[in-house]
């Protein structure tokens, strides 16, 4: 939803890709005054690691410069943070990503969706549909993780976080 919301945002049109690029839809452009290729792979989360090694190949883009966004178990519901590296906290598409590119240090969009009830699985837990209550808040959530992205392209890393982290 991130990804739609900034490929309008910058007139980006998604399409399947050809060869090495068919395991994903992405499309190229310029966002927050910067040349970006967006993409989702089209392959399960568990296995998205090979096609953005494909796309940063493809494009000549270093690693460095990989943006991920993705859902995040141990951050509350619509909470967003920026981060680069760290731990896959057990996110199997970080760690197809982490394994393929050859590091961990790349740069995170980090959508918060909170922890499962009870004892629910994890696994179960993130491929449900949000709740009446979540969908009420998940425009707003969009537009913050998309405005978090476009604050790290423009401002870079740290400056991006002093914008989007609130001050506690």
């Amino acid at each position: 939803m991130v990804l739609e919301e900034l490929a309008a945002r910058a007139g980006i049109r998604l399409s399947a890709g050809k060869g090495a690029r068919a395991r994903a839809v992405a499309g190229e452009g310029r966002l927050a005054g910067r040349r970006v290729v967006l993409a989702r792979p089209l392959t399960y989360m568990n296995e998205s690691g090979s096609p953005v090694r494909g796309l940063l190949d493809y494009h000549h883009l270093p690693v460095e410069d990989l943006v991920v966004v993705h859902d995040e178990l141990d951050l509350p519901f619509a909470t967003v943070r920026l981060k680069r590296g760290g731990g896959e906290g057990g996110h199997n598409g970080l760690r197809s990503i982490s394994r393929s590119t050859g590091t961990k240090d790349y740069l995170r969009v980090r959508v918060g969706i909170g922890r499962p009830p009870g004892r629910q699985d994890p696994a179960d837990f993130v491929l449900k549909d949000f709740s009446a209550v979540e969908r009420k808040e998940l425009d707003l959530l969009v537009a913050e993780a998309a405005d978090a992205a476009e604050e790290l392209l423009v401002r870079g890393l740290e400056a991006a976080q002093n914008v989007v982290h609130p001050r506690t």
